[in-house]
C-alpha cells in the first residue's frame, strides 16, 4: 500500500538531498520515488498553517485555509502579530506555552477557543518548532501551529490519552503469542477511531509488506495475508514515518491549501513539514486510494529501535472520516505500546538464538582443539554444524577427508559450486536460487540453495537447502504496477487500479539464509581456520591465514582522520589473545576496540575470535561503548566461564570529533590534544570481562583538530626492570611523533613475554586559509 506524502509546488528551484526531484517536476511512478514530499508548499484544508517568527511571534508565512477558518484576508495575516490572527487572548496562551516547553511536540495539542465572526470555536492548535541552520543567515527557530477545529465535545483530552485506551493497553501486555497482539491493536484501533478497515502491516528485509491482522466492517472484503510490494511505499515516505509517527487524510478529494508565501522568508526555502500534521500528500498516492476505493486514511508508525517495521493502516470508504486529535493521539499511544512489545519481544528471541549459537559454537571450538579426533569428526561429533544452521544436507572437506550428511548434491556438482564460492573472493557466499546462478547447472530438484565457507588450499564446509515452494498472495498483480494514461497527449504513468487476490507461486529457492547464520558460517570459519592453522604443518601460511581471519583487513579512512594500527606476538611468535577492531557503524560514527585475552596459542585466540565478533555484533546494534561491553561481560560469564579478558571500546562521531569511551579491566586510553600534555582518559578502575558486574561506566571525549587518541595493550608498557607508569609516560612521550611505527619500536619492550597492540586515531589540524 502506497503512503506517501507530498506534492510538487510552484515549480521553484530549490536544493534537496539525495537526488530529489526539484520541485513543480511533474510526478508519476516511474519518478515518484524521488518526489519532495517533505516539501509539499500546501497542506489539507481540514485546518489552517501558520508559521511564527521567534521570539515576537509574527506571521511569516500562513496557509490558505487560514483565512476561512479565522475569518480574515490572508494578507492581514502575513507579517501581522499572531495576537492580529487568533485574538489576544489565544495568542499570549499560544506564547505562554511555546515560551514553557522546549519540545512542544510532546505537549500537544494546546486548547483555544477563538472568537470568529461573533461566535466562539474551539479549536486543537498542535505546535513544533523547525531549527533555523545555525550557519545561515539567521539562527534559532521559528514556531509551526497547525489549527483544527474541535467540532463538538473532545471525546477526551490528550492528558487523558492514557485512561482512554488503559484497558487496551492492560490486554497487550497480557498477550503472550504475537498473533494476539496484533489482533488485540487491530480491533483496539478501529473500536477507537471509527475507520472501516483497520490493518497491521509488517515489512519484510526489502520493504515487502504483508498484513497479518485487520479489524473491518463484516460487508468489506478481506485483505488478511495479502502482500504488497516494496515499491509501492517509496524510500522517503519510509523516511517520513520514522520521523513523524502518525499522518490523516480526512478527505482523498480534497483540494490543496496552498502556504503563502512559497518561499520561507527566513530560510529561502520552501517550508519543511515533515513533522506537520497537515501536510499535503503526494497526489500518486491520493490516486492510489482512490483506485483502492478509499475515502479516507490514518496510518501509525511501528518501530523498532528508530526503524520502521510496520504500519497500522487504517481506510475508509463511506466518506470523508475525520478523528479528533485526541482519539489520533490515543491511537498513537496503542501504535508505540505494540512497538515496544514488539521490540522486547524481538529482543528475547534474538538474545535466546544468540545464546544457543554462542553455546554449540563454543562447543564446536573446544571440540576442534582435542587433536586426537579428526577436525570433520570434531565438527560432526555432539553439537553439530547443522545444529548451528540448520540445512538438508552439509559437505565437510578438510585436511583431505570429506564427508557428507543428509541430502547433498553429486561430487561432480559439489566440486562446481566450490569452485564458483571460492572464485568470488569472499569468506562466506550464500545463494538461494542456485539453478540462477550462471554454469553451475545444478537442478532444482537436487539443491536450490547452499551457504559455503571457502577455506585455504580447496577446503570448505557447503550446508545445502532444498526448494520450498511458497504460495504468496499479492494486492494486486505485482509485476504489473502501473498503468499507463495518456493525459493531454501526454502519457503518464498511474497507480495499478485492480487490487483483487493475486496468487504466486514462487519456486526454486530455498528457505533464505539469514544474517544471523551469515554471520554464524563467519565464526564457523575463523574456528576452522585457526584449528587447522594448529594441526597443519605449513604453520607459516597457516598462520598468516589466521590473521586475516581474526584482524581486520582494512581499517576507515573517514575523511579529516587517520587510522593506524599494530600488532605483534609474543618474543616466541605465538598466536596469542591481543585484538583490535575498527569499523564504521551504521550511523557513520567510528568504533575502535582493544581487547587482550590472558594467554597464548589456539585457546586464547579461539576465545579472542569469539569476543571480537560478538562485541562487533553488539556495537552494531546499540553504538554504545558501556552497553557493548556490558552484553560482552554477560557472553563470558556464562558460555566463557574460563576465560579472563579485558577491552576498551570508543565510539567517536567524525563529524564533530566528539564520542565516549568505557574500559572493563583495561587500561585507559590516551588523549593527546594540541597544547595540552597527554593524558588517560578518567576510567574508573573496573573488573575484567566476565565477573558479571554489567555495564561499566562511560565517559564523554572531544578530539579536536589535530588531536590523537591511543588504545593499547599492556603488552606495549610493562617491562620486568620497571613500574607500569615509567612504560605509561614512555608511550605518552613517544605519542608526539607523527609515526606508528616509531611510536611502536621506541615504546615496546622487543623481548616481552606478551602480546604488544597499538591502536592510534588521528584528526588532521586545521589548515589556515
Amino acid at each position: 500500500m502506497t503512503h506517501g506524502t507530498g506534492d510538487g509546488f510552484g515549480g521553484l528551484p530549490v536544493q534537496v538531498g539525495r537526488e530529489l526531484l526539484p520541485p513543480g517536476t511533474p510526478i508519476d511512478l516511474s519518478n515518484c520515488d524521488r518526489e519532495p514530499i517533505h516539501i509539499p508548499g500546501s497542506v489539507q484544508p481540514r485546518g489552517a498553517l501558520l508559521v511564527l517568527r521567534e521570539p515576537e511571534l509574527h506571521v511569516l508565512q500562513a496557509s490558505a485555509s487560514a483565512a476561512a477558518l479565522l475569518g480574515r484576508l490572508l494578507d492581514d495575516l502575513l507579517d501581522a502579530p499572531l495576537a492580529d490572527a487568533l485574538g489576544a487572548g489565544p495568542a499570549a496562551e499560544v506564547a505562554r506555552f511555546a515560551s514553557t516547553f522546549g519540545d512542544v511536540r510532546d505537549r500537544n495539542p494546546l486548547e483555544l477557543s477563538l472568537q470568529v465572526g461573533g461566535r466562539s470555536v474551539g479549536v486543537d492548535a498542535i505546535l513544533h518548532r523547525v531549527r533555523l541552520d545555525p550557519d545561515g543567515p539567521r539562527a534559532g527557530s521559528m514556531l509551526v501551529v497547525e489549527l483544527e477545529a474541535a467540532f463538538g465535545p473532545r471525546p477526551f483530552s490528550f492528558p487523558n490519552t492514557y485512561q482512554a485506551v488503559r484497558g487496551a493497553v492492560a490486554e497487550l501486555n497480557r498477550a503472550t503469542a504475537l498473533q494476539e497482539l496484533y489482533d488485540l491493536t487491530a480491533h483496539s484501533v478501529k473500536a477507537l477511531t471509527g475507520f472501516d478497515r483497520v490493518m497491521i502491516y509488517r515489512y519484510d528485509a526489502d520493504y515487502n509488506g504483508e498484513v497479518v491482522a485487520e479489524a473491518r466492517e463484516p460487508e468489506l472484503e478481506p485483505f488478511l495475508g495479502l502482500h504488497y510490494p516494496a515499491s509501492d511505499i517509496p524510500r522517503q515516505a519510509r523516511e517520513l514515518y520514522e520521523k513523524n509517527w502518525i499522518r490523516l487524510i480526512d478527505d482523498v478529494g480534497y483540494v490543496p491549501s496552498p502556504i503563502s508565501p512559497t518561499l520561507n522568508p527566513l530560510t529561502g526555502r520552501p517550508l519543511d513539514l515533515t513533522y506537520s500534521t497537515l501536510r499535503s500528500v503526494s497526489p500518486i498516492h491520493v490516486e492510489y486510494l482512490r483506485n483502492m476505493g478509499v475515502q479516507a486514511s490514518m496510518s501509525i508508525s511501528l518501530l523498532r529501535g528508530d526503524k520502521l517495521w510496520g504500519l497500522i493502516a487504517c481506510h475508509h470508504y463511506a466518506g470523508p472520516h475525520a478523528p479528533p486529535y485526541g482519539v489520533r493521539a490515543a491511537a498513537e499511544f496503542l501504535g508505540s505500546t505494540l512497538s515496544l512489545r514488539l521490540g522486547d519481544r524481538a529482543e528475547d528471541e534474538e538474545l535466546h538464538r544468540a545464546l544457543a549459537a554462542r553455546s554449540t559454537m563454543a562447543a564446536l571450538t573446544r571440540a576442534t582443539l582435542d587433536e586426537d579426533v579428526s577436525l570433520t569428526q570434531a565438527l560432526l561429533a555432539g553439537p553439530t554444524l547443522l545444529d548451528l544452521v540448520p540445512a538438508d544436507g552439509l559437505v565437510v572437506a578438510l585436511e583431505g577427508e570429506v564427508t557428507r550428511v543428509g541430502k547433498v548434491p553429486a561430487p561432480d556438482v559439489v566440486e562446481r559450486v566450490v569452485a564458483w564460492a571460492c572464485d568470488t573472493g569472499q569468506d562466506v557466499v550464500a545463494s538461494e536460487q542456485l539453478s540462477a546462478v550462471a554454469g553451475l547447472e545444478v537442478p532444482e530438484d537436487v539443491a536450490s540453495g547452499v551457504l559455503a565457507v571457502p577455506l585455504p588450499e580447496g577446503q570448505t564446509v557447503l550446508w545445502f537447502r532444498d526448494e520450498v515452494t511458497r504460495s504468496v498472495d499479492w494486492g494486486g498483480n505485482p509485476h504489473d504496477k502501473v498503468t499507463a494514461q495518456v493525459e493531454e497527449e501526454v502519457i503518464r504513468l498511474s497507480p495499478r487500479k485492480s487490487f483483487a487476490r493475486w496468487r504466486e507461486v514462487v519456486r526454486g529457492r530455498c528457505e533464505p539464509w539469514s544474517a544471523e547464520q551469515l554471520q554464524l558460517a563467519a565464526q564457523v570459519r575463523t574456528t576452522v581456520v585457526e584449528a587447522l592453522w594448529a594441526r597443519s604443518r605449513r604453520a607459516v601460511r597457516a598462520a598468516e591465514t589466521l590473521q586475516r581471519a581474526l584482524l581486520p583487513g582494512t581499517l576507515p579512512d573517514p575523511a579529516g582522520w587517520s587510522i593506524g594500527a599494530r600488532y605483534s606476538p609474543s618474543a616466541g611468535g605465538r598466536v596469542g589473545g591481543d585484538w583490535y577492531d575498527a569499523f564504521e557503524l551504521r550511523d557513520g560514527r567510528l568504533a575502535l576496540v582493544l581487547g587482550d585475552v590472558a594467554g597464548h596459542g589456539l585457546a586464547a585466540a579461539g576465545t579472542m575470535a569469539q569476543l571480537r565478533n560478538a562485541l562487533r555484533a553488539v556495537l552494531v546494534e546499540s553504538g554504545d561503548p558501556a552497553a557493548a561491553l556490558g552484553r560482552l561481560d554477560t557472553l563470558v560469564e556464562w558460555l566463557l566461564p574460563d576465560a579472563l579478558a579485558t577491552a576498551a571500546v570508543v565510539v567517536v562521531d567524525p563529524r564533530d570529533g566528539r564520542g565516549s569511551a568505557a574500559a572493563a579491566g583495561h587500561p585507559a586510553p590516551i588523549v593527546l590534544a594540541p597544547d595540552c600534555a597527554p593524558a588517560q582518559l578518567e576510567l574508573a578502575a573496573g573488573p575484567p570481562l566476565g565477573v558479571g558486574l554489567g555495564a561499566p561506566a562511560a565517559v564523554a571525549l572531544e578530539l579536536p583538530p589535530g588531536a590523537c587518541l591511543c588504545l593499547y595493550s599492556d603488552g606495549m608498557v610493562e617491562r620486568r626492570s620497571e613500574s607500569l607508569d615509567v612504560g605509561l609516560a614512555r608511550l605518552q612521550r613517544n605519542l608526539a611523533s607523527s609515526d606508528i611505527d616509531e611510536v611502536f619500536l621506541r615504546t615496546r619492550d622487543p623481548e616481552s613475554e606478551d602480546d604488544a597492540t597499538l591502536l592510534i586515531l588521528k584528526r588532521e589540524p586545521h589548515l589556515p586559509g
